[in-house]
């Protein structure tokens, strides 16, 4: 561990026990976890509404409890795989199906299409929150880990919660958490 390394850890748990917005940061992520231990599964947009089309066809006497519940499964993977497919490739459906569209009933295809439409845009939405929330500010609360500094490279670490000082090597002020070592060992 360098001498920044050791004076932004040991300033980190000084600033800790003065700081209340720290304090908070724990209450909140334990109070989060609690909640979280507590609740049941969020349920996402898509789920909900498959549920209730779902519930319909069964009223309707369209089909028993059991066929819809499948079909419902099945729908919800086949538009999350498209979606998913879509987001991390930025190709169409096409290249998803490996097939020519024209073989497609075109309502099935409009259906289809828009769905998946609805949910890249969605899973667009949070993976461009995720990667603004990946950046750290000096000045703001983080948990224990490293935290890389995006001028020079220095790593500050965090044994627990504390505020974000400016980088103890070159002031820097925006930091990125470093990568785990199983992401590190993937790549």
């Amino acid at each position: 561990m360098t001498q920044s390394e050791n004076r932004s850890d040991q300033s980190n748990n000084h600033d800790r026990a003065a700081d209340p917005l720290v304090n908070a940061y724990e209450e909140m992520l334990e109070r989060t976890r609690d909640g979280i231990i507590e609740a049941q599964e969020s349920v996402p947009k898509l789920r909900q509404l498959l549920e209730t089309v779902r519930d319909n066809m069964v009223e309707l006497g369209e089909l028993t409890r059991e066929e819809a519940q499948k079909i419902a499964e099945y729908v919800e993977r086949d538009i999350e795989d498209a979606a998913n497919y879509i987001v991390d490739t930025g190709e169409d459906l096409r290249s998803w199906w490996r097939f020519d569209l024209e073989l497609i009933e075109q309502r099935m295809l409009e259906a289809f299409t828009s769905v998946a439409d609805m949910t890249s845009l969605e899973l667009e939405q949070w993976a461009e929150q995720a990667r603004r929330a990946s950046l750290y500010q000096a000045g703001q609360i983080t948990g224990p880990g490293t935290l890389i500094c995006d001028r020079c490279g220095a790593e500050t670490h965090f044994t627990r919660t504390g505020r974000i000082p400016s980088c103890a090597d070159c002031g820097g002020l925006v930091f990125q958490r470093a990568p785990s070592k199983a992401a590190k060992q993937t790549k």
